[in-house]
Parts: structure tokens; C-alpha cells; sequence
């Protein structure tokens, strides 16, 4: 049968349409970029804020309008917490929640699946992209229980995968032409707890990087208070990627206490301060909510002030969505959308200067690259777009393909969102595919 997959929302939700890329080609199935030629079709849809649930919505009527015949099945976080409307919807014939998703290929297809014993991975069931990067997921759920975030009801209580799966699965993944596995979870600092392990991650990562040849390895989003100075001597280790995210979502210690976020000014700032000291060019960025019910103008300016002093790599900016069956949804001081969306703006504009300061604070360096894919074609040769260990965006205009190596790079110039660079071929810092 013909497969056609989308997701939507986070890279949590990119490692699970991965994951049943995978198996349905290890069953046999074919995986197609065209919907039109789908017998089935999985959305892994995402529910993050109301736009998320609308685009959910959209992108199932567009995939029926698309091929008809198709069967669609609806999965992820939308799925969860609006079944009836998700069953509801065109030419969907299966709703399966997120505790069963993980069952999801099996339930369709009535066959068992195999995962990590059995030969190697073919390279075209690699994704159901062909990226360069593997998402692997690591964790599910979140115990936290901030104001605004309808994850926890949609995803239910945190849990760790087993350690021996997730090392089988980076191995496989390695050996199909994988050169980066990036750890995803909704909560994953939290990885261990519910199996007693209050390091888990440590440990998860210390056997990653012991037990598998895996080039590069990269941590998702942390939320900062499962972080100790200790955490930031993993990086050591040349092979774990520069990259921090550590989501903040105000810079204003009042709509914190709102949130119920575990952190504060002082505290994230001292969290900042360890990382840069452990780890030398490290990229941070955060997330930030702007709207959040109850900030004030005052609040706003005091919040943008202080991540403006932090001087960090980027911001994900989010305006604030009231989703039911949330604490922030039944607050008082809800802001209109258009002051929201002021704020959304200055704040990305923000992030574009962070973005373009912290890159050019490498101008003139050499920098491991892993090339991931072709952005286009010209005279002098294929334009191969890339990242750095610290997640600085490059491009370079090359004779040959260089997608699925890692290759040291000397850094430029940054124009419009991305370093130009030129690659050393004779210092090849990887194996390719």
C-alpha cells in the first residue's frame, strides 16, 4: 500500500512521523510525498494553540480534497482533546489517541512491527522527509502544570522510553546514513524520573555517546529548572551539539508566578550564565509567550528588557492562545490580538538581531558543518545549506553535493538569515552516506 504521512506542531510530533515512516516501510509499504497516490494517510496533528487546531483541521479537508479514496487516520494532541471533531472530519475513518499512537502502523495494518533486531535500514525509509537529522523521541508527557499549556492534558503524565530501545534505534538510524539524532520529549529533562533515575538524562546521554559512533547528537527543549551546572560537563564531549534551548516564556518575574513557571529572572539568568561558562560558544535561545492574560504594558517592557540583556542566539515568540481546560484560560486581564501582535513583532525583531549577532561572532572561524540538503542551482555549482554544531544557519555554493557530510566550514558573512561559508574538504569532519 501507499503511505502518505504529515505532521504538524512540534519536533516531538516529527520523531513519531518518522518513527511510522519506518515502520511501514519495514512492513513493506510504500512512502509517498504525493497525497494524490495514498491509500492511507496519517495526520499527526497538534493542538498547541488554536491556530494549531485550525491548521489541524485544514490540512485534514485539504488531504481528502486531494484523493478522496484515501483512508485517513488522525492522531497527536488535536486528536486528543477534540475526538468527536477530529472523527468527524472528511474522509477520516480511525481517531487514535496519543497513549495508543505508538501502536499506530500496527492498529492499520494488522501486522507487527519490527523496530531495531532485524536488517539494517533500508536509506528510503530513512524519514518520511529524507532529513539529515533524526528525531528520536525519548519521553513522552509532562507532570508540570504551567497555566497556559493544554500538552499535559493532551499528552497525559510523563514516561521514559527504555534506554536499550532508544540506543538500538540511534544505532539503526547511524547505519542507514544518519549523522545527527536530535532527543525530543514533551518534558525532556524529565527523562528517568518515572523509572526512579533523577539523572536519567545524564545517563541517557553518557550511554548515547558511549555506545553508539553516532557523529552528532543534539538535546531538544530543556526547561530550566531541570538543569544544574553539573548537566553542562556532558558537553565535554565534542560530539554533543552547542545547542541549548531553554524556554523561559517571560522575562517578567510577576507573569511567571501567573504561569506557574518554576523560574525566575534571577534563576534563569544564573542558569545562562553556567552554560556560557561551561560550554564556550554555546547558541542558547528560548521560547517566550507574549499576551499571556494580565501582562501589562509595564510587564511587557520589563520582560522584553531583560531577554534583550541576556543576549541569547534566537527566540521562538508565540502569542498567547487560550485553550480550554487550562488554568490561563479562565483568568482575568485577557489581551486583544492586536496587542499581541505588536508585541509578537518587536520581539521578532529581537530575535533577527540575536540571530545575526551571535552568527557574526564566528566570522572568520572554522566550524563543523553537516550539510543537509540543496536549496538550489547555479553556474558556479549546487547550493548546499547546512548547520554548524551551534545551530548557525550556512549555505555555500559548491561544485558537488554535500548533503549527509559533516565538513569543517570556514564562516563569512551573514546576509538575510544565514552565514555564507567555504568548506575544507580536507578536513572532512565525518563520514558521509
Amino acid at each position: 500500500m501507499r503511505v502518505h504521512l504529515r505532521t504538524l506542531g512540534c519536533r516531538l510530533n516529527q520523531a513519531e512521523i518518522d518513527a511510522m515512516a519506518r515502520q511501514f516501510h519495514r512492513q513493506g509499504h510504500d512512502i509517498t510525498d504525493d497525497p494524490t497516490q495514498a491509500d492511507w494517510v496519517v495526520v499527526n496533528t497538534c493542538a498547541v494553540t488554536g491556530d494549531a487546531a485550525r491548521s489541524s483541521r485544514q490540512l485534514v479537508r485539504e488531504l481528502h480534497r486531494a484523493r478522496p479514496e484515501a483512508a485517513i487516520t488522525v492522531t497527536g494532541c488535536y486528536a486528543q482533546i477534540a475526538p468527536t471533531e477530529a472523527a468527524a472530519l472528511p474522509g477520516v475513518v480511525r481517531v487514535v489517541d496519543n497513549l495508543a499512537k505508538d501502536h499506530l502502523v500496527q492498529t492499520i495494518t494488522g501486522q507487527p512491527v519490527e523496530l531495531f533486531d532485524r536488517e539494517p535500514l533500508e536509506r528510503d525509509g530513512r524519514s518520511a522527509a529524507g532529513r539529515t537529522r533524526a528525531f528520536v523521541k525519548v519521553q513522552d508527557g509532562c507532570d508540570n502544570a504551567c497555566t497556559f499549556c493544554v500538552t499535559t492534558i493532551a499528552r497525559g503524565a510523563g514516561r521514559s522510553r527504555p534506554l536499550a530501545d532508544i540506543i538500538a534505534e540511534i544505532r539503526l538510524l547511524h547505519a542507514a546514513g544518519f549523522q545527527e539524532a536530535v532527543l525530543t520529549g514533551v518534558h525532556l529533562g524529565s527523562y528517568g524520573h518515572d523509572l526512579s533515575q533523577p539523572h536519567g538524562l545524564i545517563e541517557l546521554v553518557q550511554a548515547i555517546l558511549a555506545d553508539t559512533d553516532l557523529p552528532r547528537l543534539r538535546l531538544s527543549s530543556l526547561e530550566p529548572w531541570d538543569l544544574t551546572p553539573a548537566v553542562f560537563d556532558l558537553w565535554q564531549n565534542p560530539r554533543l551539539c552547542r545547542h541549548l534551548h531553554l524556554p523561559l516564556q517571560s522575562g517578567c518575574d510577576a507573569t511567571l508566578k501567573r504561569m506557574l513557571r518554576r523560574t525566575s529572572q534571577a534563576q534563569f539568568r544564573a542558569l545562562v550564565e553556567a552554560a556560557r561558562a561551561r560550554i564556550p560558544g554555546v547558541s542558547i535561545t528560548t521560547d517566550v509567550i507574549v499576551g499571556f492574560p494580565g501582562e501589562t504594558d509595564a510587564e511587557f517592557e520589563i520582560s522584553t528588557a531583560f531577554i534583550e540583556a541576556l543576549d541569547l542566539a534566537g527566540l521562538h515568540v508565540f502569542r498567547y492562545s487560550r485553550r480550554p481546560g487550562t488554568a490561563a484560560a479562565r483568568m482575568r486581564g485577557q489581551v486583544d490580538e492586536e496587542r499581541k501582535k505588536a508585541r509578537s513583532a518587536r520581539l521578532l525583531a529581537l530575535s533577527e538581531r540575536c540571530e545575526q549577532r551571535f552568527a557574526e561572532r564566528f566570522a572568520g572561524q572554522t566550524l563543523p558543518v553537516l550539510w543537509e540538503r540543496i536549496a538550489g542551482a547555479s553556474e558556479d555549482g549546487f547550493i548546499n545549506v547546512g548547520y554548524t554544531d551551534n545551530y548557525i544557519r550556512v549555505r555555500c555554493t559548491y561544485p558537488r553535493v554535500l548533503t549527509d557530510h559533516i565538513v569543517n566550514a570556514r564562516l563569512e558573512c551573514y546576509v538575510d538569515g544565514v552565514m555564507s561559508v567555504t568548506p575544507d574538504l580536507g578536513v572532512e569532519a565525518g563520514q558521509g552516506a
